[in-house]
């Protein structure tokens, strides 16, 4: 009874943090910040896809928000490494 005003409350919480993540996104000092900010993005899209499942009822997002999370972990983790060596692979 209460689940669908919680899921609109929530996405206006996920709009409000994506744009607020975009305005840090243009308005951040360093590269390093806005590797943070795109990270942030992504768990804003992951959280974005958990709550379409939900209200979809069907499991089946979940599992892609977990691929999504462990792809978005990685791209993560070369572009930090990209930034500190200059290469991805050693």
């Amino acid at each position: 009874m209460i689940l669908p005003y919680a899921l609109q409350f929530f996405l206006g919480c996920l709009t409000l943090a994506f744009a607020m993540n975009l305005w840090r996104l243009f308005t951040a000092p360093t590269v390093t910040d806005r590797v943070l900010v795109l990270d942030t993005m992504t768990i804003n899209a992951i959280a974005l896809v958990v709550l379409y499942g939900i209200w979809g009822g069907t499991g089946l997002y979940l599992e892609v928000a977990v691929l999504f999370a462990l792809t978005s972990f990685v791209g993560t983790v070369a572009y930090c490494r990209y930034l500190l060596r200059g290469n991805i692979i050693e």
